[in-house]
């Protein structure tokens, strides 16, 4: 009885803590996402104006240029062991190569500070060519560790 009842204990423990890792992935998994949705958010308005879809706009411009690079020092406690799987479009390299990753990430939290600084300013050409520089280094994260 008392083999079968710590069997049961352990089963239920063991399904318990599945679960709860399951969850803290999921977890894990919005979390990034939504910050890398306001990152996304705010880095199109800027492109737009850039482009010239949207009126310049100097405080709109730097209001962005801050929010992003706020947001930019928030996702790396998101990519938690376990959360490689999922509805992610994270690629697992990312966690085979976690020194590599965090070097992107702090070169675009760079550039993002760079152009938060610079939008300040209001000089609409200085804050395009940051936003471009900005860009390139998001899309070297993105080429090698984000799936389509």
């Amino acid at each position: 009885m008392k083999r079968t009842m710590s069997l049961l204990f352990a089963v239920i423990f063991v399904s318990v803590a599945q679960h709860a890792m399951a969850q803290k992935a999921e977890d894990a998994i919005k979390y990034r996402q939504g910050v890398f949705r306001v990152i996304g958010w705010n880095f199109g308005s800027m492109a737009a104006m850039a482009k010239g879809k949207k009126p310049y706009n100097a405080e709109e411009f730097a209001r962005s240029a801050e929010i992003v690079a706020f947001m930019s020092k928030l996702p790396l406690e998101g990519f938690t062991p376990g959360s490689e799987t999922g509805d992610t479009k994270a690629k697992p390299e990312i966690w085979l190569e976690m020194d590599d990753f965090k070097a992107k990430l702090e070169k675009m939290q760079q550039e993002v500070t760079a152009l938060a600084k610079v939008a300040q300013t209001g000089n609409f050409d200085a804050s395009k060519d940051q936003l471009g520089e900005a860009g390139q280094a998001c899309k070297a994260c993105h080429d090698k560790f984000r799936n389509k």
